[in-house]
């Protein structure tokens, strides 16, 4: 397909979604980075080898795949016209999302009151890449919850339909990959970690 062809809307469409997928490529390439580093790391001597994962982060893992579900349906309620369904689906996704990082404070500090700090003497290399990992992909979800309240707005203001759904399948694919991105890092920090 010549990417020059058709509408301008079209093209505003396919470059909007060429520059999201360029962004998921550039986080893909940096959370390798992470974990490439995290696994060379592991041959330090002062390396935790038996640390075992909070459960918080555990139940994290459990709401963001839940968080997914309730934006496809959003996306499949929104696509029959069924509005209010939209609305509601919309707002538990939001949730949830809130729930998530709620999660990862909490594993946070589970991982503190184990004697594990991010800096400082009681600190080591192991828990400050599981601090950085985990807050760097909870900044990513602030920024998807900055998109689901932006795709919510424009909801409420009757901006998106069957034919108009841009915006929502941007927030969408960024949700998703947000979502994947933390199942990925939570089964490589619980298995390889």
């Amino acid at each position: 397909m010549d990417l020059t062809q058709g509408t301008p809307q079209e093209k505003n469409s396919r470059a909007k979604k060429m520059m999201l997928w360029f962004g998921i490529v550039s986080l893909i390439m940096s959370f390798g980075g992470w974990t490439s580093a995290f696994l060379v790391s592991k041959s330090r001597p002062d390396w935790v080898n038996d640390f075992v994962l909070p459960n918080a982060f555990v139940i994290s893992a459990v709401v963001i795949i839940l968080s997914s579900i309730t934006f496809v349906l959003a996306k499949r309620a929104l696509k029959v016209g069924d509005r209010k369904s939209t609305s509601v689906w919309l707002l538990i996704t939001l949730v949830l999302g809130v729930v998530f990082i709620f999660n990862q404070f909490s594993g946070f500090q589970q991982i503190i009151d184990m004697g594990y700090n991010f800096t400082g003497p009681t600190s080591n290399v192991t828990m400050s890449y599981i601090y950085l990992i985990a807050f760097v992909h909870i900044l990513h979800v602030v920024v998807g919850l900055i998109c689901l309240l932006v795709v919510i707005y424009n909801h409420f203001k009757q901006k998106y339909n069957q034919e108009n759904l841009l915006g929502f399948e941007l927030a969408a694919t960024f949700w998703h990959f947000i979502d994947v991105l933390w199942v990925y890092l939570f089964l490589f920090l619980y298995f390889v970690g």
